[in-house]
């Protein structure tokens, strides 16, 4: 039987901008907090939208994201 690995997301707020770009390319994945950073940090990507994480993690331009696969 396989077994299905599941994403995290690592977001360094020391290094996000506030550009918004991942949740631009992938809304259903990435959260923004009041100020516009992305606040989706320690939050796993929910099954079949691992695609959308990877986008909206390479789209980052200071690479701020990082998905790690447990």
């Amino acid at each position: 039987m396989t077994q299905t690995k599941t994403l995290t997301i690592k977001v360094d707020r020391n290094i996000c901008a506030g550009h918004a770009l991942c949740q631009i390319k992938a809304p259903n994945v990435y959260e923004l907090d009041d100020d516009g950073y992305c606040s989706s940090d320690g939050k796993k990507v929910p099954a079949g939208l691992e695609k959308e994480a990877r986008l909206g993690a390479d789209v980052c331009p200071e690479q701020a994201i990082t998905l790690i696969e447990e």
